[in-house]
């Protein structure tokens, strides 16, 4: 068995076995089911795509540690973890503030694997390699926050309420966006600095990623005409 497979192994091996400590007796079961659809469609995607398309082992890391945290707040609810009031006691805070830890770690954890997705399919380099994920993160937040609100809207009060988390806080959503968001911003930071040490190119390709061809033409109407144009012949 190859030493990377061997790791990948390890990770899930981590994982899992947090995961049943986390299924065994939570603190609001329905909460929990509800929790853990998202692990129920994000594991086996990984675990199936994994066959075809490997990531690094750095990426694999980051997502295990951000389903473990996310794991954690499934079995007791993000409003009530022991460390989140931790947390509130540090920032001098009025709320349970594990959840905003975990989003802010969604976009510090996350940023990265949706890069080297972005950069291997995309063939992207230079500012977008930068830009697109943290707005592929501020989008993924957007389409949670949403799914949070349709689930809230359909389950039994308490279920929903559990599963919001807001905490009574009613910029809830946007908070947790914006720390997605600043998350992501502070992660691919990290990456460009740590290029601009060991990537001689790094400049090279910020202008190549930025400069227009001369070939190029507009869309819209124009490459519309072109197709008409050529379907006619």
């Amino acid at each position: 068995m190859k030493k990377e497979t061997r790791y990948q192994l390890f990770l899930l091996t981590l994982f899992l076995a947090v995961w049943i400590w986390a299924a065994s007796d939570p603190v609001y079961p329905h909460d929990w089911l509800l929790e853990n659809y998202l692990t129920f469609i994000t594991v086996p995607l990984i675990l199936i795509t994994a066959r075809y398309f490997r990531l690094s082992n750095l990426s694999y890391t980051l997502i295990t540690l951000f389903m473990i945290l996310h794991t954690i707040g499934s079995h007791y609810t993000y409003a009530e973890v022991p460390f989140g009031y931790t947390l509130q006691d540090w920032f001098g805070s009025s709320r349970n503030m594990y959840d905003r830890l975990v989003h802010f770690c969604f976009g510090f954890l996350i940023a990265y694997p949706m890069r080297e997705i972005f950069m291997r399919i995309g063939k992207q380099r230079g500012f977008w390699s930068y830009w697109i994920p943290i707005e592929l993160t501020l989008a993924t937040s957007c389409i949670y926050e949403l799914i949070e609100w349709g689930v809230a809207a359909i389950v039994n009060p308490e279920a929903g309420l559990a599963f919001l988390g807001s905490q009574g806080d009613i910029w809830d959503a946007q908070k947790d966006m914006a720390l997605a968001g600043v998350g992501a911003l502070i992660a691919l930071g990290i990456v460009f600095f740590i290029n601009l040490k060991y990537n001689k190119n790094v400049w090279s390709d910020f202008k190549a990623s930025l400069r227009i061809p001369k070939d190029d033409k507009p869309l819209g109407e124009v490459k519309l005409r072109e197709l008409v144009k050529r379907n006619n012949y």
